[in-house]
């Protein structure tokens, strides 16, 4: 600072928003009024004033530490009145410092003093900041030679950064920063830190701006070309209604993900330049037609209100307590955690007519969802699930993706019908292809051989249906969560009837209109004498022959209503085709009612033993499995070893040829539940104790006699109810099973748990009708083998075919 230098008054311009730097002639907006005064003042005392910049842009008069230490002293030049206000015409001089602001009325007085500042003389700095301020200027286009010229007539590196300050465009801290430094060289440098950072932002921008220009360009080309292909076609004569613009437009309209887009905008790119004659052209007009097709996107909302799910499946379907809430815990669980939820897969076993498949269907009714059934009996071809290639001719998606297309939604309700009945032989393994389709951990991913990009079937609920779990290849059957319906008891098959059957039947015929009630007698009668089934479907034929009889009334002239008895609707029927009742008439010696299953559900199997005089030799027949006769060979090995205490000579055994037969000859019978029957009935053959004909037994002995746990209780008992049995004996390591049964069967049977063949010969076996089997002693007058009933309480009829 100069010290010779006196300190005078001048007046003050207050800059808002902004800052001026020395070197220049510049104008200035004057607002304030108090500015218009001290402009007015200077150029009347000789034009000197001094510029400074307030920190508060709001200050409407401000003082000393309102405003900025340093200012540029200036010389007003002339007051210049525009449309967007007054402009002060000034030529700006040097920075020097602010003493303070004396005066504020009518206009800003201050005092300042010389400032010393720093400067030097660096043509390598000035000419690189000449250059990227060149750069700069042509990249923003507004090249000025003029600017250029001023730019290299800047003698110190301190005049070109003031200079150069004054062009560009900058932050108001930047601008004071450089109006406070006093270090001219320091100025320039960060002026070209600034200018440096500009030109990257300017080439990227300018970049940006030419890719999107050319992109344009190029839109416009392809637009001109394909218009030109289409004239060329036309004129050819192979112009057709196929448009490739349309199948464009549906496959940006597909919502497909893209790896997917993808692929279909490539394909539709080959498709553009292939003309119609071409052979791959319907090839691939199909394979994009399918793609768009297909609900990548498209979903329906689940209902989640639990008592509306409850209240259609009652509607629709009597009992099966055990699928019902299955499908309730589905629903409050993707209730509660939402999309991250996969879809369930349920296995639905039964015999035929207990309604697994129309269980499908009232699920996808109950939660809003669409539902599509896939028959896969009989299917061997591995290419049904997962489509044929596209190299072949007629090649289409598998089932999977057909199903996907016909339903119109990404989580519909997929009914795999009947798939313990899928083939295989040379053309693959369909159960294979299932192990995907099946797996959640998988199938989110799925893979149709005709489309080759990604599925997701993560969201489908899976639900088959299968008459037995045996054919059912296991890693298939891991994949999947079984729910066992084992069939109807009487009662169920009677409400049933009641309530679902009779009115379909009369709306199937035609009466729906007409008031018709069949006693509980009359349909007693159709479930007992013509119906021997698991499920309701004779049932349901029965009834419709019944209704088909009042149609022909009704078509008379009839009006109804109709009361059927039990005597009119065996009129109808005819004679009875079954019995009901204990599977025997009589008590007899060597026949044991066993319990078995099959693919129709539960069934009472009788088991019979003869004796003769021979040497020891065994027959089985009756179509016998392995399991089975290993079972017969095991039950008569216990005989032996305990013939002592059965009281029968163990020398007998050699002497006797043993014959075990299981009627119905022609069905193949395999497994290791007919154990303590067999037993039962070689004990009681040898020992003369006939058989209580209302007990039935199942369960596996052992060569020590014990009796081991068994499959299929709950379709065993339901068969032994239908069958009028009274008393069934069951492992004791099935016992645990019993609160599964249904409430009608624990209350109208007699379930004994037992753990030895011991306990089953105390309840099974009567007091004999004569003394023990012996060989080689004349008899007397052989006791006859059947026994009138004792006085055990039991009656029924024989239960069987009449012929």
């Amino acid at each position: 600072m100069n010290e010779h230098y006196e300190s005078k008054p001048i007046p003050v311009v207050p800059l808002r928003g902004g800052t001026v730097f020395p070197g220049v002639t510049t104008t200035v907006s004057i607002g304030r009024r108090a500015s218009l005064a001290a402009a007015q003042a200077a150029i009347e005392r000789g034009g000197d004033l001094l510029i400074v910049v307030q920190r508060d842009a709001e200050v409407e008069t401000p003082g000393t530490d309102d405003v900025f230490p340093v200012g540029i002293l200036a010389t007003a030049r002339d007051m210049l009145r525009t449309p967007v206000g007054i402009q002060m015409l000034v030529e700006l001089h040097r920075r020097v410092q602010l003493v303070g602001i004396e005066g504020t009325e009518p206009f800003l007085i201050g005092r300042y003093e010389e400032l010393a500042e720093e400067d030097a003389v660096d043509e390598n700095l000035k000419l690189e900041a000449i250059a990227y301020l060149e750069k700069y200027i042509e990249l923003v286009g507004e090249t000025n030679q003029q600017v250029m010229t001023m730019t290299r007539a800047s003698k110190t590196t301190g005049e070109l950064a003031d200079y150069i300050a004054g062009l560009i465009n900058l932050s108001f801290e930047i601008e004071v920063g450089l109006l406070m430094n006093l270090n001219g060289r320091a100025r320039l440098e960060i002026l070209l830190e600034h200018l440096r950072q500009e030109v990257r932002i300017a080439d990227i921008r300018s970049k940006i701006q030419t890719d999107a220009r050319e992109g344009a360009e190029k839109a416009q080309r392809d637009y001109m070309l394909r218009e030109q292909m289409k004239a060329i076609r036309k004129e050819l004569g192979d112009d057709s209604d196929d448009n490739p613009d349309d199948l464009r437009t549906k496959i940006e309209n597909a919502g497909m993900p893209e790896k997917v887009l993808e692929r279909a905008l490539s394909e539709l790119k080959r498709l553009e330049y292939q003309g119609q004659q071409s052979a791959e052209a319907s090839v691939i007009r199909t394979y994009l037609e399918w793609l768009t097709e297909l609900p990548w996107n498209n979903e329906t909302e689940d209902n989640f209100d639990i008592a509306h799910v409850r209240e259609v499946l009652d509607a629709d379907h009597y009992g099966l307590d055990d699928v019902k809430e299955r499908i309730v815990e589905y629903v409050a669980v993707r209730k509660l955690a939402g999309k991250d939820m996969k879809g369930a897969i349920i296995n639905l076993n039964g015999p035929p007519g207990v309604g697994k498949t129309s269980i499908a269907t009232s699920v996808a009714r109950a939660i809003g969802r669409e539902m599509v059934r896939i028959s896969l009996g009989g299917v061997r071809d591995e290419a049904e699930i997962r489509g044929h290639r596209r190299t072949y001719i007629g090649a289409i998606p598998g089932r999977i993706i057909r199903a996907l297309r016909d339903a119109k939604t990404r989580n519909p309700v997929i009914v795999l019908d009947e798939i313990d009945k899928v083939g295989t032989d040379w053309r693959g393994d369909p159960a294979s292809a299932l192990l995907e389709v099946l797996d959640p951990e998988q199938n989110h991913n799925f893979i149709d051989h005709y489309l080759e990009v990604p599925f997701d079937l993560s969201q489908v609920i899976f639900i088959t249906t299968s008459n037995q779990l045996s054919t059912i290849p296991a890693p298939l059957l891991d994949r999947m969560e079984t729910i066992s319906m084992p069939g109807y008891i009487e009662d169920e098959k009677l409400a049933i009837a009641r309530q679902y059957l009779l009115k379909k039947q009369q709306e199937a015929n035609g009466i729906g209109g007409v008031e018709v009630t069949i006693t509980d007698e009359a349909l007693r009668g159709l479930i007992r004498y013509y119906t021997l089934e698991a499920g309701v479907r004779q049932l349901e034929r029965n009834l419709g022959k019944v209704v088909r009889k009042l149609a022909v009334r009704v078509a008379s002239g009839e009006t109804g209503p109709f009361h059927m008895t039990e005597a009119e609707v065996e009129e109808i029927m005819g004679p009875r085709k079954f019995t009901y009742g204990v599977i025997e008439e009589l008590d007899e010696v060597g026949l044991v009612t066993g319990l078995a299953v099959n693919s129709y559900g539960g069934n009472t199997l009788p088991i019979e033993v003869s004796l003769s005089e021979g040497t020891g030799r065994v027959t089985l027949t009756g179509s016998l499995g392995d399991v089975m006769q290993e079972s017969a060979q095991a039950a008569l090995t216990y005989a032996r070893a305990n013939a002592r205490a059965l009281g029968l000579e163990p020398t007998l055994f050699d002497k006797v040829n043993v014959h075990i037969h299981v009627p119905d000859g022609a069905t193949p019978k395999d497994g290791p539940s007919a154990g303590i029957a067999m037993a039962t009935a070689i004990i009681s053959a040898f020992t003369r104790r006939p058989v209580r004909r209302d007990v039935a037994m199942t369960g596996e002995v052992t060569l020590r006699g014990k009796v081991l746990p068994i499959g299929g209780l709950k379709s065993k008992t339901i068969a032994a109810h239908r069958a009028g049995i009274k008393t069934v004996l069951l492992p004791k390591g099935n016992a645990k099973d019993i609160p599964e049964l249904p409430e009608r069967v624990r209350q109208d049977l007699e379930l004994i748990p037992v753990s030895h063949l011991d306990e089953v010969m105390a309840v099974a076996l009567l007091e004999p009708v004569g003394p023990p089997m012996k060989v080689g002693e004349p008899e007397k007058a052989p006791e006859p083998a059947i026994i009138p009933p004792v006085a055990s309480g039991n009656s029924g009829k024989r239960i069987g075919r009449v012929s």
